[in-house]
């Protein structure tokens, strides 16, 4: 079993920054895939950002390109969200999630628990 707990969210004026980290703990973090995603009130969940293992794949949705950079540390078990030049339509419950494979993050095995990043105009 792998726990993945998020940190670093928080409220912040549009223009601003954030960084996220999610943290991996139990099981090896070896070979997992990792990816972010985030959910506003009455909307679905939407895939923000992914990164393979190796971190050779990189994939982010196009709302943040050119915004939003994902990265990880494979020896701190940590994968982070680096978000710049926020807008208020980013606000929402940004939730981490761990897979062996990249392309079915959205069903991924392991989830955090979220933390909120709030924007305002």
């Amino acid at each position: 079993q792998v726990q993945l707990v998020e940190s670093g969210g928080g409220l912040v004026q549009a223009g601003g920054s954030l960084r996220l980290s999610c943290a991996a703990s139990g099981r090896t973090f070896s070979g997992y895939a990792m990816g972010w995603f985030r959910q506003s009130p009455g909307k679905d969940r939407e895939f923000v950002a992914a990164i393979s293992w190796g971190g050779g794949t990189i994939v982010y949705a196009d709302s943040v390109k050119g915004r939003f950079t994902i990265s990880r540390d494979n020896a701190k078990n940590t994968v982070y969200l680096q978000m710049n030049t926020l807008k208020p339509e980013d606000t929402a419950l940004y939730y981490c999630a761990a897979n062996h494979n990249i392309a079915t993050l959205r069903g991924a095995e392991h989830w955090g628990q979220g933390t909120q990043v709030t924007v305002s105009s």
